[in-house]
């Protein structure tokens, strides 16, 4: 049951884990890029978020290579991209470091994209998911698979106010591109 966000305007959080990245020898993990499946994946995710009217007024992004060629795809699928802060903070973080660093989203956004990593982002998401439509809490709690979108919506004055169990979880999906 989700408890009370308190007053305020609605507010969503998308969160995108990074495209597929590749493994080559001798890169370090911060500096892996896409595989060939995630370049053909995250501009899928970016013509989902549009297509599903979730288009952000913001967009935080780990530091790491694949999340900013994540990021870099997806937004090229939008006509204007919103304005993008790359934080050394999200990359590699736990629910609690992700939590920190949107709390300190201004509070004229409305809705935020979350662009990071795993186990965090799927540990965030169960965390302030108070409940799910449909089955989407399953889904997240199953697998939340690169190029995953989850859109959690709440109420609340701040994103300070956005708490564990807080949060609705309205949709989850994994866009996919095509083979060529």
């Amino acid at each position: 049951m989700i408890e009370r966000a308190g007053a305020g305007p609605l507010r969503r959080l998308v969160v995108l884990r990074h495209a597929k990245s590749a493994w080559p020898v001798d890169v370090t993990d911060h500096e892996r890029p896409l595989a060939p499946r995630g370049r053909r994946d995250a501009p899928a995710a970016g013509r989902a978020l549009a297509e599903a009217d979730c288009l952000p007024d913001l967009a935080l992004c780990s530091t790491a290579v694949r999340a900013r060629r994540t990021w870099d795809l997806a937004a090229a699928e939008w006509g204007t991209p919103p304005p993008v802060r790359f934080d050394r903070r999200l990359y590699a973080a736990g629910a609690p470091g992700l939590l920190a660093v949107v709390h300190e989203v201004p509070a004229e956004v409305e809705t935020l994209l979350l662009i990071g990593h795993n186990p965090g982002l799927e540990e965030l998401v169960l965390a302030l998911a108070g409940d799910g439509l449909d089955d989407t809490l399953e889904r997240v709690g199953t697998k939340f698979p690169t190029s995953a979108i989850a859109v959690l919506s709440w109420r609340g004055a701040t994103w300070r106010a956005l708490a564990p169990g807080t949060a609705l979880l309205t949709s989850v999906t994994v866009p996919r591109g095509a083979k060529k």
